[in-house]
């Protein structure tokens, strides 16, 4: 017995009233892009439900992919049969036939096409029945059963099932606007992709790189780590900024220990007119509250003024443990621990101010402009677009 169709619950989006429409779309689109490269592969939308049509292909590989695409909640293999009593009954032994272990079982039969004439309850005891007699080593437990066998049945045919497999969950990337997000290369700013991914929100990344004393793998990093977020959201666009001379003059002209506090501005700065340039709607960070000197309240007070667009902290209040944790789940802890150092570390002052005054930073700005710099830095800003396709090579888009 072969499976032809993967069944899609979507959990949360069933929430979503007359707006429900818009986000199944979204989705559709989303398992289909992911799917591009199985050119048999279709997804259905039904009242209630998304089915991937295998159409003869193999479902670990589909499975795989799937269970990282924000707003699924669950999915299971089906096999579709006609609305037959008899056909449903055969068709269920052939699947729970493949049990050689002795387990536990429930039927669940749900009638959604209500024209079928046998009601769910009798087609619970008499399928049931069936597979007690036919497979002894199997025993009921309506309770905390091994296997649930669920039985669809519904105007189009019935989907029958056996086994539930949990997807992330969240809402389909796409649904909730764009945000770009500051990559530094650490552990922190993936993980606040990953959760803002989870929202719904598509990415894009800027990144600040200061050559010579930042290195080409620093910046092979960055890529690195966003090639492993785009499993979630198929392709982002990644915007990498030259520095160098900006931060060389922020750490000529300014005093030491505020020298973080007004880089920090600077990147806001540049990163708002990136966002203006893409019309993306807000800047992500990943932040986490005290963990550092810029992260303090004090200095994001400081740090926020420069922009008037909204700033997205996902791990505010995640302590370090809870944030590698998710890093180590997502897969990008390995690449974010490698020893290159980004622009924020190779400059870091040996004791920055961690409660920065406003009235003296903008004393200092007003001391030295940096307009000129900034707009040069924007200006050469270099795009690079990255999929997740198996054999892009990250070096040849450098």
């Amino acid at each position: 017995m072969q499976y032809d169709h993967i069944l899609i619950r979507y959990g949360e989006l069933g929430l979503k009233g007359k707006n429900i429409r818009t986000f199944l779309v979204k989705l559709q689109q989303n398992i289909q892009q992911s799917l591009i490269k199985y050119h048999d592969i279709k997804v259905k939308r039904t009242q209630g439900r998304l089915f991937v049509i295998l159409n003869g292909q193999d479902p670990k590989p589909i499975i795989d992919i799937c269970k990282n695409i924000f707003g699924i909640h669950s999915l299971s293999l089906a096999v579709k049969v006609e609305n037959n009593e008899t056909e449903i009954r055969e068709t269920v032994l052939k699947i729970m036939s493949r049990e050689t272990e002795n387990k536990t079982f429930k039927v669940k039969a749900k009638r959604a096409n209500k024209n079928f004439p046998v009601r769910s309850l009798e087609l619970n005891r008499s399928i049931g029945g069936d597979i007690l007699k036919n497979l002894p080593h199997l025993k009921v437990d309506v309770h905390h059963p091994d296997i649930e066998v669920v039985i669809d049945i519904r105007a189009e045919g019935t989907y029958i099932l056996t086994e539930i497999i949990y997807g992330p969950g969240g809402l389909p990337v796409g649904t909730a606007g764009k945000s770009l997000l500051m990559l530094s290369g650490g552990i922190d700013s993936p993980v606040a992709g990953y959760v803002m991914m989870k929202r719904g929100v598509q990415l894009e990344m800027v990144h600040f790189h200061s050559p010579p004393f930042t290195s080409e793998r620093a910046k092979q990093k960055v890529l690195d780590l966003t090639k492993k977020l785009t499993k979630y959201s198929y392709h982002i666009k990644v915007h990498l900024v030259p520095f160098t001379e900006v931060q060389q003059l922020i750490f000529k002209h300014y005093p030491e220990r505020y020298g973080m506090t007004i880089m920090r501005r600077v990147m806001m700065k540049i990163s708002e007119a990136i966002c203006q340039q893409e019309n993306i709607l807000s800047i992500t960070t990943g932040e986490s509250l005290g963990q550092v000197a810029s992260q303090t309240m004090e200095s994001m007070n400081v740090i926020n003024e420069v922009t008037n667009l909204p700033v997205l902290r996902p791990l505010i209040a995640m302590d370090k443990e809870e944030i590698v944790d998710i890093s180590k789940q997502i897969d990008t802890y390995e690449i974010s621990i490698q020893p290159y150092e980004d622009c924020c570390t190779v400059f870091v002052p040996k004791s920055p101010v961690i409660k920065p005054q406003r009235k003296r930073v903008l004393s200092f700005e007003k001391a030295y402009d940096l307009t000129d710099a900034i707009n040069t830095a924007v200006e050469e800003t270099k795009i690079i677009k990255i999929s997740n396709k198996d054999d892009e090579k990250l070096d040849d888009l450098l």
